[in-house]
């Protein structure tokens, strides 16, 4: 591992550290995407970072930390902006991944 991807490494592990021990929320201190789930139709998400696939099946996105896989029918994209969208539709599985 190079010197540069180990301190990027380090440095997210102090950042984690210190978020635990100051009890910070994540998604603020960290980029950790917020999700939002209400019943089986509607996920309201925070701290994305784009859309790698999109279907009215399947929808994937990349986060700070992984990405977020979800599934279902009739999936759409209700809003979105740089940084959080609304997703609709009959939600049967979300993944993180």
């Amino acid at each position: 591992m190079n010197k540069k991807k180990r301190l990027n490494k380090e440095e997210d592990s102090i950042k984690e550290n210190l978020t635990q021990a100051l009890n910070l929320p994540q998604d603020v201190t960290l980029g950790a995407s917020l999700v939002t789930v209400t019943g089986k139709n509607e996920v309201y998400i925070e701290n994305y970072k784009g859309i790698v696939e999109y279907d009215s099946d399947y929808i994937k996105l990349s986060t700070k930390k992984g990405q977020i896989e979800l599934r279902g029918k009739r999936l759409l994209i209700n809003y979105l902006t740089n940084d959080e969208m609304k997703i609709t539709g009959r939600i049967s599985n979300i993944s993180f991944l």
